[in-house]
């Protein structure tokens, strides 16, 4: 005889079993919108720690993206491109093309990219309304997770969070939450409704094992579209590590909050104008602290005063263009510097 637990479970496999006419339906929408899937791959430096030593070390890192318009614009997640060195993206069949960052928001964790070409045939995908997608419909998922390409899952929208709910260092970011299954790799891949529109940017996991639990967390279609498309801010090739409170004390800064540049990307604006990044990460009060590089004390001609001022700053750069003049002023062993540069 049969455990009872066994048939129970039979029963519950065969009741949430989709129907053939269901599994048909997602298996074309899926091939419809598969092409317009990237695998992003950025090439780059990063200071970290290794054995109590400050190391830099080289990194490629994988992850994904959609092509959005027929010019060769394509959404992906910032952390996976805002240092990179060398940006390529991949098509469905290996075809690989160059890409560089024009936009991109960290506190969205959105970024765009613009590809040198866009192969023969590629259609982009559409963003759709994701303020139209309702908490229990289903969605769907392609990307790379481990590299691992257009790879699709399949889940429900599970809640929708306003910005600066889930997650601090990314507080302008609306997130729409999923149950659908996401990896190292899917970050910046697209989720889409069943209509085949992209309603969402896969952004990141909460996970105590490190692997997927059922909770992703995927930055709205509506939010992108916002950030990247029609604001579309500046991107200086930089990560920033905020100075202010004792730690400016403990470091002799003239200005209670300032900016240390961690890292900088090649021939990026901030490359170009002479930004030096870090070269030591330091250890204080448990937290690693950037040491050795550009100190930012202003920017524009605007002191940072605390992060309102970074937000004028942010506001003027988005309005930058090629060959505009952008500078700085920068605390460098010791000295104040002034920076000046075009925007290449």
């Amino acid at each position: 005889m049969r455990p009872v637990g066994a048939l129970l479970l039979a029963g519950m496999l065969l009741w949430w079993a989709p129907s053939p006419v269901e599994a048909q339906g997602l298996s074309s929408v899926f091939q419809r919108v598969n092409g317009s899937v990237v695998v992003v791959r950025a090439k780059g430096r990063d200071l970290t720690v290794q054995g109590g030593m400050s190391v830099l070390v080289k990194f490629n890192e994988v992850g994904s993206g959609v092509l959005v318009s027929a010019d060769g614009k394509v959404l992906t997640a910032a952390h996976v491109v805002q240092i990179a060195d060398e940006i390529t993206v991949e098509f469905l069949g290996g075809e690989s093309v160059a890409a560089q960052v024009i936009a991109s928001e960290s506190r969205a964790d959105l970024a765009l990219l613009q590809l040198a070409r866009v192969p023969a045939g590629i259609k982009p995908a559409l963003l759709g309304d994701s303020a139209r997608v309702q908490v229990g419909e289903q969605i769907f998922v392609v990307g790379a997770p481990y590299g691992i390409a257009h790879t699709l899952t399949v889940g429900y929208l599970s809640a929708r969070h306003k910005p600066n709910t889930i997650y601090a260092e990314i507080p302008l970011a609306e997130f729409l939450q999923t149950d659908a299954a996401i990896n190292q790799g899917n970050s910046g891949g697209p989720m889409f409704n069943l209509q085949g529109e992209v309603i969402g940017i896969v952004s990141h996991i909460i996970s105590k094992s490190g692997g997927f639990e059922g909770l992703g967390f995927v930055v709205s279609s509506n939010m992108a579209r916002q950030l990247m498309l029609e604001k579309r801010p500046f991107w200086t090739g930089v990560t920033w590590f905020r100075i202010s409170g004792e730690l400016a004390e403990y470091l002799n800064l003239p200005q209670p909050f300032a900016l240390a540049v961690e890292e900088v990307a090649k021939r990026s604006p901030a490359e170009v104008v002479g930004l030096r990044p870090s070269r030591v990460v330091a250890q204080l009060e448990g937290k690693h602290i950037p040491m050795g590089g550009d100190i930012v004390l202003a920017a524009m001609g605007i002191p940072l005063d605390d992060d309102s001022s970074f937000d004028k700053i942010r506001e003027r750069w988005a309005k930058l263009r090629s060959g505009d003049e952008m500078t700085f002023r920068v605390l460098r062993a010791g000295r104040v510097v002034d920076l000046k540069g075009r925007v290449p």
